[in-house]
């Protein structure tokens, strides 16, 4: 086999290494444009797992590496004038030049023919001439550029700046400096890769860039290894207490804006795409050196397991794409954080170092715990002394407070649409269904969507609140949960506008009925699908009915002794189709600019907050994203939650999409929750509301991920309670909590402990006179002291 490798960086090297030890026979050619001894970077990064991977493909390799690695597990974080350490994560690092020179030694050892200083043959050429061509050519791959319209890929130039930095200062872990500076917040993100030396990388928002007049370095052209030195010299500047003397260090630095890869396929004929060339992750979450090193391991495993080439890249791609898929979640949601970091700058220092540390979601509270197990209780004891709540309770059955109304912990039960009423009436199955899962130990339950008007349903089936008999029946279900349990029951009401007069879920969701259809109305005369009828645009006498028929359904929810009520703004509902550019294209002062486009939303607000008993708080669901061009934006979103808090919204509910059909939701664990992240620290929090966070959120350990970062001061689950309506008894019970936050009602106590299993595990006895460490935070804590020139525990 002929095999063609163009980019000698370490993904090529790799896999030219590993495909020439499984089959010396194989003619392999590397081509790189540079000179054998230009690196541009300090150091990479790798975790314990990516080493054993290498470590079992060559041991040799793997060796060379080992001589060379600092080696760590402390992760250090620096902000607001204090200092956190937490431990038990597993890090290596080493010398990018280092890397590079074994890799060339043990490649040429084996025979491969390396070609530096040399530009490869056009692809096409190679194509026909070899049997494979590895494009390992790096993030502006000119080989996926040529066959894009194979590879399809898609290309996100992000707006953060950052420059890639060294300095001699060697930091003893993996190290993030967050300073406020007069121009905005700026970071660092740095670790050790040998005994002299630290990679340093400075990041900031753009706006923080340009305040700080770095913008100046735009009318530079800096031609390939030459370096920003004025910029370099002003970041000097900035960090220099932090730096303590120690120098900078440059190496073709120059400010750069963060590009991710991805693209739909990775090969085409027999060309196939490896490490930047086939995808990217932020550095904040892991190096493209240990990507493309994995991925060199599984070609090189794939090529010798299959017989066919078409049948190796296809086993490949499917092999690493979920891996890979999986990595740049991660790294897009820890991107999309220090993006954002700015808003974090108020959270108490212990606080932030807990947000930090559970950016991307990879690391949680139940995680850190196992890491670093003092660090996880300093965290969840600062969450409930700041909370007034009780030390040692989980956050989630920490109390919350809304105005006069007390919630015995962090759970709601988000509003779920049931299709289950009678000419609008709730019934047993409503009693059954709210009452079940108030009995579970939510501290607040929601009701659907209740409409506040026959026109106003989004189904046949859907509950109402407009005649006095709906009333009746739901002051039984709240009496009810009131006499029963310990929880709270809000109603949210809402009005279908253009998605009403739809079948049931069950018989097509958004589906037009068949029969007995009714007018549905809308800001503008758009339908929400293609199948869906076209509304009628509302006229001020429309507009005011509908105000009167939210009033009305208002004081019979306070009349039927509801805690909360919740006006539904979300999910391209009558309210929330005003909201939306999308929906709504009107020309008078009802539509065009975001402030127009509040305008009745908020006439509705203040006409059911008249009507509203005042020791009783008021919430607002809101769609944070449309999902879809020219729609909504968090940053969009923030300014209406801020108005509606202003209009008197004691909480923000934030949910997203559901504007109109097309939409392209990025659906994924906790998807929603930046967004309620955004609205809680840029304007809940500041003005004293609370946020709720809902959205593919289903494990305790999430919410108590969610709680403890600031993301959110409450956590609506819903699909999760049609699954376990008693989840919350017991998310209670395996984290061994006993507590008023989690009361199980008087007939049900029996049941409160987590019943036995077969047991099929004996009790070891124990077998090893010492333990490896002498103290287990001497096993959670090593730190990398070049004096010593190996880890040395620190107590």
């Amino acid at each position: 086999m002929r095999v063609a490798i163009v980019g000698g960086g370490p993904g090529g090297l790799y896999f030219a290494i590993l495909a020439k030890l499984l089959d010396p026979t194989r003619e392999i050619v590397v081509w790189e444009r540079n000179a054998a001894d230009d690196t541009f970077g300090f150091g990479v990064v790798f975790s314990d797992e990516t080493l054993g991977g290498i470590e079992s493909a060559d041991p040799v390799v793997f060796a060379e590496m080992s001589r060379r690695f600092a080696r760590w597990t402390d992760i250090d974080i620096a902000f607001g004038g204090e200092d956190f350490t937490v431990g038990g994560q597993g890090f290596a690092a080493m010398s990018r030049k280092d890397l590079l020179r074994l890799l060339q030694e043990r490649a040429r050892g084996l025979g491969v023919d390396l070609r530096f200083s040399s530009v490869a043959p056009d692809v096409d050429m190679l194509s026909r001439d070899y049997d494979l061509v590895v494009a390992a050519d790096g993030l502006n791959s000119s080989i996926r550029a040529r066959h894009a319209d194979v590879f399809g890929p898609a290309l996100d130039a992000r707006t953060s700046k950052y420059m890639w930095l060294g300095t001699d200062k060697v930091f003893e872990a993996f190290t993030f400096i967050v300073k406020k500076t007069p121009f905005g917040v700026m970071q660092i993100h740095g670790y050790p890769y040998s005994d002299t030396g630290s990679t340093f990388i400075v990041e900031m928002h753009e706006d923080v860039w340009r305040k700080a007049g770095f913008d100046a370095s735009e009318a530079l052209h800096l031609p390939p290894g030459t370096s920003d030195e004025a910029s370099i010299s002003r970041v000097a500047d900035i960090f220099a207490d932090e730096l303590g003397g120690s120098a900078m260090l440059s190496n073709n630095s120059k400010w750069l804006n963060f590009t991710t890869v991805r693209n739909e396929r990775w090969s085409s004929g027999n060309i196939v795409l490896l490490g930047d060339a086939a995808h990217t992750a932020h550095f904040s979450i892991g190096s493209g050196t240990k990507l493309a090193m994995e991925d060199a391991l599984a070609l090189a495993a794939c090529m010798h397991e299959h017989t066919h080439v078409d049948a190796a890249l296809a086993a490949y791609e499917s092999e690493r794409r979920p891996v890979v898929a999986s990595t740049q979640r991660a790294a897009q949601a820890s991107l999309e954080w220090f993006e954002s970091i700015g808003q974090y700058a108020q959270q108490e220092p212990l606080q932030f170092a807990f947000n930090l540390l559970t950016r991307s979601r990879r690391i949680t509270s139940e995680n850190l715990a196992l890491r670093d197990a003092e660090f996880a209780d300093r965290v969840n004891d600062g969450f409930a002394d700041a909370e007034g709540g009780t030390r040692g309770a989980p956050a989630m059955f920490q109390p919350h407070r809304i105005g006069a109304l007390e919630l015995k912990n962090r759970i709601v039960v988000s509003a779920m649409d049931m299709y289950s009423s009678v000419d609008g009436v709730p019934g047993d199955f409503h009693l059954m269904h709210l009452g079940s899962k108030a009995a579970g130990g939510a501290g607040l339950v929601m009701t659907e969507m209740v409409c506040v008007s026959d026109v106003g349903r989004i189904t046949p089936g859907c509950a109402g609140l407009y005649t006095d008999g709906q009333a009746e029946a739901w002051r039984r279900i709240v009496d009810f949960v009131h006499g029963t349990t310990t929880a709270k029951i809000g109603v949210q009401l809402g009005h279908s506008g253009r998605k009403g007069s739809t079948k049931v879920m069950w018989e097509g969701i958004d589906q037009p009925l068949s029969e007995g259809n009714w007018q549905t109305l809308g800001p503008s005369a758009l339908p929400y699908g293609p199948h869906n009828q076209a509304p009628l645009e509302l006229d001020r006498s429309g507009m005011d009915a509908v105000i009167e028929q939210f009033r009305d359904a208002a004081s019979r929810a306070a009349s039927a002794g509801f805690d909360v009520l919740e006006l539904h703004a979300a999910h391209g509902y009558l309210l929330s189709s005003f909201l939306s550019p999308i929906s709504n294209v009107r020309s008078d002062g009802y539509g065009g600019t975001r402030e127009n486009r509040l305008r009745f939303p908020l006439e509705v607000m203040d006409a059911v907050r008249e009507v509203w008993p005042s020791d009783r708080p008021m919430f607002v669901r809101l769609s944070a994203h449309d999902w879809l061009p020219g729609g909504n934006t968090v940053e969009d979103a923030a300014g209406i939650a801020a108005a509606f808090i202003d209009h008197g919204a004691a909480a923000v509910d934030v949910s997203s999409g559901q504007i109109a059909k097309e939409e392209k939701p990025a659906f994924g664990r906790s998807y929603q929750t930046p967004f309620a992240d955004a609205i809680r620290n840029r304007v809940a929090r500041p003005r004293g509301a609370s946020v709720i966070a809902v959205g593919a959120i289903s494990s305790f350990d999430d919410v108590n991920s969610i709680l403890l970062a600031g993301r959110a001061d409450l956590v609506a689950l819903g699909r999760t309670h049609l699954y376990n309506p008693n989840w919350t008894l017991h998310a209670a019970a395996e984290q061994a909590y006993r507590g008023a936050g989690a009361d199980w009602i008087a007939p049900y106590r029996a049941g409160s402990r987590k019943p036995p299993t077969a047991r099929t595990d004996a009790v070891r006895p124990r077998l090893a006179l010492l333990t490896d460490g002498d103290s287990p935070s001497e096993s959670t804590h090593q730190r990398w002291q070049p004096a010593r020139a190996e880890p040395i525990p620190v107590t």
